[in-house]
């Protein structure tokens, strides 16, 4: 309901401000007398602006991510985002719809522009201010509330528990129970909240109780054991993982308070980027994937021939990888190896693999064995730039030794990758663990700027044919 209160709100702020601005214009600029106030309402430009306006207005905040997490908004970060998106958007509707009237001075055009961004910030960001120091008010009064689970049955939960209950402004955590690491559980803790399992039970007990929130607060400070928690929690959609940080997490700058009342918890960020660098990622990979498989259909065909009559078999191969969310999906390459190459079972390729045909050692050479791969862009299972898929078989040994590999799933894997680009075609696994490190960076440091390197590194490495 929250939701759809803000749309509504946006859209009629929206048409306040575009009617606000052509009486401005009407009755100020171009000196009309009140009486001729109706030429307003009979101009179709109006019209036009009240119809489509609110429209667009309100898509490109849903492109920003302003309707998500409506619950949780600050009125602080609602401010700094309503501004950018106002300078942005009215200097978009400057240029593209008002720019070439005929107004007989400059400073007219610098006051319409100016009076279009009081009006549109002005209105827009009054209503968003009232709806969240509303839901801000019911939260801190317990009214509403995120249903949380707490991680750690120890004396460091219940600190942590304890702290968040008497906090001086409430947070807003309804604690549905706990999860204990081994079998010591705290007997207090356990007459405050239900003990509700143990590690493996973590996805069932976010299905069952709706979580939105995981706070892990376990006794010690083993990384192994905190990863694996947080790699159980991966593919659980729209939850917010907290961690309790030590001394060295607060030296070093990984805790960032955003309220002064809140308790000291690291937040673990489920999307990588803001929202509206996930449109235009997606948005870039469907007009360069189309554009791939047009600019180069000559060199499609041409390796599917060549395919087709130096080796017998299929001119394509699909095999079946684990991609965003840990779903499989089948992922389309050109055959570069001999067919039934795996009667004895899954098996990573090397420089001197006999199972690769004389054309396929070429193909691999300058990657176009993953031409087809546009195809998986298009269908939106791949991205142009993300962590290269793997089969099942080769993530579970993975996991075995680095359960971090999971973390990957938190985004959709690529035709190029930042271990791709360092280390090519993973011979074993101990280089796909090494491989790893790169691709947990590009998680750290995913942005539209990362994938335009990595694009331009693989574009010279394809020049260069240092593929392998």
């Amino acid at each position: 309901m929250k939701k759809v209160l803000y749309i509504v709100w946006d859209a009629l702020a929206a048409m306040m401000a575009w009617a606000g601005l052509f009486l401005f214009r009407k009755l100020s600029i171009e000196n009309n007398h009140f009486e001729d106030v109706n030429l307003v309402f009979q101009d179709s430009n109006f019209w036009r602006g009240i119809i489509i306006l609110p429209i667009v207005w309100c898509l490109f905040y849903a492109m920003q991510g302003t309707y998500k997490n409506v619950l949780r908004k600050g009125r602080l970060k609602e401010l700094q985002q309503t501004f950018w998106a106002s300078v942005i958007g009215v200097i978009v509707i400057f240029f593209t719809l008002m720019l070439d009237d005929n107004i007989s001075s400059y400073k007219n055009y610098y006051s319409s522009f100016l009076m279009l961004f009081v009006l549109h910030f002005g209105l827009t960001y009054a209503g968003r201010l009232c709806l969240t120091t509303h839901t801000a008010n019911m939260v801190h009064t317990r009214r509403i509330g995120f249903p949380t689970l707490l991680v750690g049955g120890g004396n460091k939960a219940l600190s942590i528990y304890r702290d968040l209950d008497d906090q001086a402004v409430y947070s807003g955590n309804l604690f549905v129970g706990f999860v204990s690491y081994g079998d010591e559980v705290n007997e207090e803790l356990s007459k405050i909240m239900p003990h509700l399992g143990r590690l493996d039970d973590i996805g069932k007990l976010i299905e069952k109780y709706a979580i939105e929130e995981v706070i892990i607060a376990i006794d010690d400070d083993d990384n192994r054991k905190i990863n694996r928690y947080i790699c159980k929690l991966d593919g659980c959609d729209n939850v917010i993982i907290k961690i309790t940080p030590n001394l060295r997490d607060i030296v070093y700058g990984s805790v960032k308070q955003d309220s002064i009342f809140n308790s000291p918890l690291i937040t673990l960020n489920p999307r990588p980027m803001e929202e509206w660098q996930y449109t235009v990622k997606r948005m870039a990979d469907i007009l360069c994937s189309i554009l791939a498989l047009v600019l180069l259909s000559p060199v499609f065909i041409v390796t599917a021939l060549i395919v087709k009559l130096t080796s017998p078999g299929p001119i394509f191969y699909a095999q079946e990888r684990i991609g965003f969310r840990g779903k499989p999906f089948k992922m389309h390459k050109f055959r570069s190896m001999y067919v039934d190459a795996e009667q004895a079972g899954p098996a990573l390729s090397k420089d001197d693999d006999p199972r690769i045909t004389p054309f396929g050692r070429i193909m691999r050479k300058y990657r176009l064995d993953e031409i087809p791969q546009f195809y998986n862009v298009l269908k939106g299972t791949m991205s142009l730039v993300g962590p290269r898929p793997e089969r099942q078989y080769f993530i579970d040994k993975i996991v075995e030794r680095s359960p971090e590999y999971l973390l990957l799933h938190k985004v959709k894997p690529g035709i190029t990758s930042w271990g791709q680009v360092k280390y090519g075609y993973a011979e074993s696994v101990d280089e796909m663990v090494q491989r790893l490190r790169y691709d947990l960076l590009y998680l750290k440091n995913m942005s539209l700027t990362t994938d335009i390197k990595i694009l331009l590194y693989t574009v010279l490495i394809i020049i260069q044919g240092r593929g392998k």
